[in-house]
């Protein structure tokens, strides 16, 4: 979106994901009213909605429902059980912690509002894993001479440049841009003339 073809990458954001459940009470959809029911889909729907808002409190935060079950998943029954993914991402720890936080509070007062309740399971986490200091001051200043702009950005994906930094090796990263914005998809594309840059830049 910069229009730019190089950035030097800060670290990639640490990573928190879980299995969140929503239990309501399956029962008929055309005999149960609306007042009546303990709709566990519609507790998950709040929620997904919800970690939208609580992603755009914090600079650079992404949260993501990437999976959605609804049980007995059936045209004529109010769903009972909905199971669902979350996963939160950010370069700070104590954002991270906080927007899982967030997400905890904001997922207990849906399940109440539905009078349904929720349960939590984590899947994975991992650490921010921030970029040697002076290798980004580096990067940033070679970028700087060879593409006139040298932006700052973290890393959403993990890579194995963190695997490289954790293991106490002094590590730096190099973006080049993606047409479109799309990464990791069939359609990702590159410039030539910004890949030929990238290597001459390294």
């Amino acid at each position: 979106s910069m229009g730019l073809p190089l950035a030097v990458v800060l670290g990639t954001k640490g990573v928190e994901r879980h299995s969140i459940t929503f239990f309501g009470q399956e029962a008929h959809s055309g005999s149960t009213p609306m007042n009546a029911r303990r709709d566990a889909l519609a507790s998950a729907a709040k929620f997904a909605l919800e970690i939208r808002s609580i992603a755009l409190r914090y600079n650079d935060a992404v949260c993501t429902m990437g999976s959605v079950k609804t049980f007995p998943g059936i045209p004529t029954a109010v769903v009972g059980r909905c199971e669902t993914t979350l996963d939160q991402r950010h370069l700070d720890a104590e954002i991270l912690s906080a927007m899982l936080r967030d997400a905890r509070v904001a997922s207990e007062r849906f399940a109440t509002e539905e009078k349904c309740t929720v349960e939590w399971s984590r899947i994975w986490s991992i650490e921010p894993v921030p970029f040697h200091p002076e290798l980004i001051e580096l990067c940033k200043d070679v970028i700087h001479d060879s593409a006139g702009e040298s932006p700052r950005l973290p890393s959403g994906p993990l890579h194995d440049a963190a695997e490289v930094a954790r293991a106490g090796i002094p590590t730096v990263m190099m973006f080049v841009q993606s047409l479109h914005g799309i990464s990791h998809n069939k359609i990702e594309d590159t410039r030539r003339e910004h890949i030929e840059l990238a290597v001459e830049t390294l």
